[in-house]
């Protein structure tokens, strides 16, 4: 009973997500609670909850001072004078343009937010690839494939979707997946340099006026290198140096960091308090869904419906093919990007597939990071249930199914890539 409970739970979850026919906020409270009060569990539900809550706590945690911090960095300039040189060094060479687009995707991408990636980049590098009538699939190409690998930072949505759903730590998946990344973004670099030889086949070398390369840099070029320049440069190698070293938790990490940083760059207090207001709307938005998912999974993993459909699935999985499952996880993720929006997928499908790998003694923490490597990697630039895809497209001026049969071999080869070195690391098991 437990278990159709459970899978009916999941059913009616995915749907009104899917179909839009309520937030994920509501979708994820409404249908813990009713499901909680037909299974009976009535007397438990809020200590359930509230289980829940506290499971996710550390990660929204985490989240508001990511994005709070990069939020800062980005505003006070941190990344332009390095978008500008890079700007400055590619002149009219298609092939450096193309690698060049991938190098600041990267460096933008560091705030794990894909919508402001793309915007950023996008409107950096379109000019020159509009004046040198370079092939627009390849800049949306680009980006998106820069940014699906970035888009699994510990501050970003995929990553901690997956820490909330599994109710595991940050660290537990981020930290043995950093070679993982690194493979990936290599294959983003390598595809970006095949590419751009295409294109400087296709169209040479085209000397720039300086005055035309001088308009191609982007408006924050103003800002100039301030003498904060180089402090915030600095607090920025350390904050990241510890965060691999794991000295402290990501959460307390981020939250020193930003305080420092916000009384370097903004030592009136009405100032700093300005800057916390003007990225309150994105921190607000995805630590509420945080906090919601929690609900959802305390009452998903408290009542057992969780057990008893890993139970089920179990009974009717081969052995053979359930001692695989992390590695079909990470290729099947791909498809399932077209079926199921991050929401969806993270917290309907993942625990479902995390419990039922416990059966077959596969630690749960290894398909979450299996889940990464193709649903948050390939399927983000190519999912028509993300709507940063759509942004993406629309700022390049690219047709949807075009963009998706230009780039779908090569978000595939990423998945493969960094599947592959996830296996040779020990990070999944084959």
């Amino acid at each position: 009973m437990l278990s159709i409970l459970g899978f009916c739970m999941i059913g009616i979850f995915l749907i009104l997500v899917i179909t839009k026919k309520l937030s994920v906020v509501v979708a994820f409270i409404s249908v813990s609670v009713v499901f909680a009060l037909i299974g009976g569990f009535a007397g438990d539900m809020g200590e359930m909850m509230m289980a829940g809550i506290l499971n996710v706590t550390p990660t929204a945690v985490m989240i508001v001072f990511a994005i709070l911090y990069f939020g800062l960095m980005i505003d006070v300039g941190l990344f332009d004078p390095m978008v500008n040189k890079i700007l400055n060094v590619v002149k009219g060479d298609p092939l450096k343009i193309v690698v060049a687009t991938a190098i600041i995707t990267i460096l933008v991408g560091l705030d794990g937010d894909g919508s402001s990636t793309f915007m950023v980049t996008v409107s950096a590098m379109l000019p020159l690839y509009t004046r040198l009538g370079m092939n627009r699939l390849i800049l949306a190409s680009v980006v998106g494939l820069a940014a699906g690998v970035m888009n699994i930072i510990p501050w970003g949505g995929p990553l901690v979707r997956a820490s909330a759903s599994l109710q595991v730590d940050v660290s537990d998946l981020f930290i043995p997946l950093i070679p993982v990344m690194v493979s990936g973004l290599l294959w983003a670099l390598f595809v970006a340099y095949i590419l751009g030889k295409r294109e400087r086949k296709r169209l040479g070398i085209v000397k720039l006026e300086e005055t035309s390369t001088a308009s191609l840099e982007i408006a924050a070029t103003s800002k100039g290198t301030s003498t904060k320049y180089w402090f915030n440069l600095f607090l920025t190698i350390v904050l990241m140096v510890l965060l691999v070293m794991d000295v402290l938790p990501i959460a307390i990490l981020f939250a020193v960091a930003y305080a420092i940083a916000l009384f370097v760059n903004y030592s009136n207090a009405q100032k700093q308090q300005d800057q916390i207001l003007s990225h309150a709307n994105s921190f607000v938005m995805i630590s509420t869904m945080v906090f919601a998912a929690g609900i959802f999974t305390g009452i998903f993993s408290g009542t057992g419906m969780m057990d008893a459909m890993a139970s089920t699935l179990v009974s009717v999985i081969p052995e053979s093919l359930g001692s695989h499952l992390p590695v079909i996880v990470a290729i099947t993720s791909i498809p399932m990007s077209f079926v199921f929006s991050p929401d969806a997928y993270y917290f309907g499908i993942l625990p479902i597939l995390a419990e039922t790998a416990a059966g077959f003694g596969i630690d749960p923490v290894e398909i979450g990071r299996a889940a990464l490597l193709g649903h948050s990697t390939a399927g983000f630039p190519l999912s028509p249930l993300v709507p940063a895809t759509f942004i993406l497209i629309g700022l390049v001026g690219v047709d949807f199914g075009e963009h998706q049969k230009f780039l779908f071999k090569w978000a595939f080869g990423t998945t493969i890539v960094m599947t592959i070195t996830a296996v040779l690391t020990g990070v999944i098991s084959l």
